[in-house]
């Protein structure tokens, strides 16, 4: 199911969109995120996970969260992240500890989302996530070829890996 954005939400998720596009191209899982302060896009990031070195961390959100101006994190409860995919554990913490007020996902990740594991979170998170508006999937008619494109990915860069098959 598909849930309504309005044209300019929906335009900040196609940039998150395009931007896993270029990851792909450059070698990397196709996940893409913007982050957005009144109406505009103040920060943007890419998987760069693999290329042009390895280094795990750089998941898309954690790579827009990173490139914000840091004059405007007093403002962080205004800002909106939009992300091509659930968040895993580490970049929903990320976006906890910088208390983003609002967070937009474009397809679900049943085998590495947050949200399989949110009821087991330690009391601090739980508490953090009340105040955080999570929406998703948002556009899955889009960001679920790009989760098919992570899975098949990772199998190749690790033939041994197994995660559940989706209708995702």
């Amino acid at each position: 199911m598909e849930i309504d954005l309005d044209q300019q939400q929906q335009s900040f998720l196609r940039e998150a969109i395009n931007l896993a596009k270029e990851a792909e191209r450059r070698g990397n899982l196709p996940i893409g995120a913007v982050l957005v302060l009144d109406g505009k896009i103040i920060a943007k990031g890419m998987n760069s996970i693999w290329k042009p070195t390895m280094e795990l961390t750089r998941h898309a959100e954690m790579e827009a969260l990173r490139s914000a101006p840091a004059n405007l994190w007093s403002r962080s409860k205004e800002m909106t992240l939009f992300t091509t995919l659930e968040p895993c554990i580490m970049c929903a913490g990320a976006i906890l500890l910088h208390r983003i007020g609002h967070l937009v996902f474009g397809s679900t990740d049943p085998y590495g989302g947050v949200g399989v594991s949110l009821g087991s979170l330690p009391p601090y998170f739980r508490e953090e996530f009340s105040h955080i508006l999570w929406e998703g999937p948002i556009l899955p008619s889009e960001c679920d070829a790009l989760y098919k494109r992570i899975q098949e990915l990772e199998r190749l860069q690790n033939p041994s890996l197994t995660s559940p098959s989706t209708d995702a």
